[in-house]
């Protein structure tokens, strides 16, 4: 059995890991997905507090206790703020310094964005964003760097992932469903601190549209650096049909 140890900042929508791990084993692929919490500074969409969060010091410690009592195959730093937010250069390097401290093959989950957009083919996409104005800008700049263009922006100004965490189904769809997505081949739903997993078949079906959510991003690129990804009912467009990453979509290791 593979094991992808998820480096989680604080508590809001963790829980999302072990209910995907249950949905895997029925589909006959068995994996775990240990969560260790990364401390926080404080909880705050704020570039500051996000530069903090996603530190070298606090995903080190986290990446050093999870692999001390858990013998991972690979690793997931599983926050798009806290990695989208050092830029597009910034964001390799944290992965890239997570994968020589720990020995093991690492992505986070901006750059599972962007590579669950291009497995897909998506060159356009709409982003419907929990965070402030500010800092969901700074996550389109990060798409733009890897040739995503993004065609319409929703920002909701929740300050705080543990306030995000408490979203139920019906407040999900209505951020999802409040983006324009004209012209948009998906729709991009970031922060790990959104539950999304349980309630993606919903979120496609009543957009219409592929939905990319960030704590499916993350795990898709985690069982990517294992090898092919199988295909899972119920985990959206992008678990539709088994993938076998290209040498290009592989991260730091």
């Amino acid at each position: 059995m593979s094991t992808i140890g998820i480096l989680y900042p604080g508590h809001s929508a963790e829980d999302d890991y072990p209910w995907v791990e249950g949905v895997l084993r029925e589909a006959g692929y068995a994996v775990r997905l240990p969560v260790a919490h990364t401390s926080v500074g404080e909880d705050a969409h704020r570039v500051d507090a996000l530069l903090d969060l996603g530190g070298a010091a606090r995903l080190a410690e986290g990446a050093d206790r999870l692999t001390r009592s858990t013998p991972c195959d690979a690793l997931v730093w599983a926050c798009t703020s806290g990695s989208f937010v050092f830029g597009w250069e910034g964001a390799h390097e944290q992965v890239g310094g997570l994968a020589a401290r720990t020995g093991l093959p690492t992505t986070s989950t901006s750059l599972a964005f962007v590579r669950a957009a291009h497995r897909l083919g998506l060159t356009r996409v709409a982003v419907a964003a929990s965070y402030p104005h500010d800092v969901a800008s700074a996550f389109v700049t990060f798409l733009g760097r890897a040739g995503i263009e993004v065609t319409a922006l929703g920002s909701h100004d929740i300050l705080t992932a543990a306030e995000v965490g408490t979203l139920g189904r019906e407040q999900v769809l209505a951020l999802a469903d409040g983006v324009d997505r004209t012209g948009a081949q998906a729709v991009l739903v970031p922060d790990t601190a959104l539950h999304t997993l349980p309630w993606l078949a919903d979120l496609e079906a009543h957009l219409g549209t592929v939905v990319l959510t960030a704590n499916q991003v993350s795990l898709h690129d985690g069982l990517a650096l294992l090898g092919e990804v199988p295909a899972v009912p119920g985990l959206g467009r992008l678990f539709a049909e088994p993938r076998r990453p290209a040498p290009t979509d592989g991260a730091a290791a």
